[in-house]
């Protein structure tokens, strides 16, 4: 490892380390409010998939939906449902009364109007069976996923085993219970990078991957640099990714890895 990927990845594993080290936060998803829900029921969509003491399940039914579409609807997702099953004024989201529900009547809630996921139907099936596995395998207590202190690769494995979900998913899952919800685990060796978009632009910018580097060499790449805890590496590139290192016209002179980025250094010169 050259000087310059040295003095890269140490500042990332700074910054990961920090947030990790530091006190349990709300996920790290921006929850941008849309337009038709007022600031209340903005707030009351966040404090939903936050909350693992009472609504673990909706963390679940968050995970299952956040695939192509963007992060922050996905997420909201819990809590549209939960204003169409609830009372008028009362939207509810109990555990007991979800599994009550039909495979079909959570395709209706989910087809809208307004659509919750362009793949309804896909979605509605993934979260009926999750909410079938979670009865069956947890006796109704989701919570169990992650309350023994599991070993990471038995953390991944448990999300795996949910329709739908696969290790990009996977992995995002244990990462943020892990480093945002502070859920122990026994080691770290199988929390990996998920490769989303921002992650992989920035370390490609970083020069730390190729172009266009297939997932499976993003997540090795992301082993061979902090073995320990590979997923260490993951939230600090997904904040620069967002915050300055945007696809077109990326803000250089505010990032935090400005003076070491070679990709900066190229467009500054």
């Amino acid at each position: 490892m050259g000087v310059d990927e040295q003095r890269i990845l140490e500042r990332l594993v700074e910054r990961g380390k920090n947030v990790f080290e530091g006190p349990a936060k709300a996920l790290p998803i921006s929850f941008k409010k849309p337009p038709d829900l007022n600031q209340v029921q903005h707030q009351e969509a966040k404090s939903l998939v936050n909350d693992l003491e009472h609504h673990p399940h909706a963390f679940v039914i968050a995970c299952i939906t956040d695939r192509q579409i963007d992060a922050d609807r996905a997420w909201l997702i819990p809590y549209r449902l939960s204003q169409k099953i609830g009372s008028p004024g009362e939207p509810t989201f109990l555990f007991s009364k979800l599994l009550e529900l039909s495979e079909d009547e959570i395709q209706r809630h989910m087809e809208g109007p307004p659509s919750l996921h362009w793949l309804h139907k896909e979605m509605s099936r993934h979260i009926h069976a999750a909410l079938r596995r979670i009865a069956e395998k947890y006796e109704g207590r989701t919570e169990r996923i992650w309350a023994d202190c599991p070993s990471s690769a038995g953390l991944v494995y448990r999300f795996l085993e949910f329709e739908g979900i696969g290790p990009k998913i996977a992995t995002m899952a244990a990462n943020i219970l892990v480093r945002g919800f502070k859920k122990p685990v026994s080691d770290y060796f199988s929390i990996d990078v998920s490769p989303d978009r921002h992650v992989r632009r920035v370390l490609h910018r970083l020069d730390l991957i190729p172009e266009r580097a297939p997932n499976e060499l993003i997540q090795y790449r992301a082993r061979d640099l902090n073995p320990k805890f590979p997923g260490l590496l993951d939230l600090p590139a997904f904040e620069i990714g967002r915050k300055w290192c945007r696809p077109r016209q990326p803000d250089c002179g505010q990032c935090i890895m400005h003076d070491i980025c070679p990709t900066a250094a190229k467009l500054t010169a």
